[in-house]
């Protein structure tokens, strides 16, 4: 099987979460070089080491970095080593995040979206910057959701405690225009920004709920986590080479 991403250096933020997590493993069976980076890199490492990741010399970075703290993303940027590519797959959020709606305070709602958009505004606006300074091809992917295109499927909690927090529509369907708007500032084929929307992925949700989401979908129901990988690897990989400002629906047909 040919190794679309040997020789690559990639970068990923949100190392240690349910994506970032499967995709740091996938990335590595691929050949590439990882920069891995996380809020903390000694719970990142055990998080990778239990999901089975093998750490052999020279071929993953690890790096605790605060994704929301201006001035460290900037320093960390001006300090990396050369890089093909990146991937944003980072949530940060407050203590109050995954309310209901009318429960929602508009502190609360603001700091989320600024946790999290504002984030990803500054990962996209460092990328680029590395970019224009070294002149060589870019490929950065943001992870979007269903949530970002379609409004959500309320009926489909019924029964749980669970909810779409508002908060997340906001920010998924910003970041698909917040994207596009990056690669036609930077206005350049070689460096490229696109997003992959992904269904829901399986996290440990009640079973009513799984069943629910199924009935909405066209057999596979929810994701697992390397579901959503494939079309990572592919983006980040020369043969998407021309392929810029797309969004890439991975949801077996929940949003049609």
């Amino acid at each position: 099987m040919e190794k679309l991403l040997l020789g690559k250096s990639i970068l990923v933020f949100g190392a240690g979460g349910l994506l970032g997590v499967s995709l740091v493993a996938s990335l590595l069976q691929q050949s590439a070089k990882v920069i891995a980076v996380d809020i903390n890199s000694d719970t990142l490492k055990t998080q990778l080491v239990d999901a089975g990741v093998q750490f052999e010399k020279g071929n993953i970075v690890l790096e605790s970095l605060d994704i929301s703290n201006e001035e460290n993303v900037k320093d960390f940027f001006q300090n990396i080593e050369p890089i093909d590519g990146a991937v944003n797959t980072s949530y940060p959020k407050n203590k109050e995040y995954g309310k209901h709606f009318f429960d929602v305070t508009l502190d609360s709602f603001n700091e989320n979206v600024s946790l999290h958009l504002g984030s990803s505004f500054l990962f996209m606006q460092q990328c680029s910057k590395y970019f224009i300074k070294h002149k060589k091809p870019f490929s950065l992917v943001n992870i979007s959701s269903i949530y970002g295109v379609i409004a959500p499927k309320f009926e489909i909690y019924k029964d749980t405690s669970m909810t779409t927090p508002v908060e997340y529509v906001a920010i998924k369907s910003a970041l698909i225009n917040l994207s596009k708007y990056v690669i036609k500032y930077v206005c350049d084929s070689k460096f490229r920004i696109n997003v992959v929307s992904p269904g829901g992925v399986l996290d440990k949700q009640p079973e009513i709920f799984i069943k629910a989401y199924k009935r909405n979908s066209l057999g596979k129901g929810m994701l697992e986590a390397k579901d959503v990988i494939k079309p990572i690897l592919f983006l980040l990989s020369s043969q998407s080479e021309y392929l810029n400002g797309q969004n890439i629906i991975v949801d077996d047909g929940f949003s049609i």
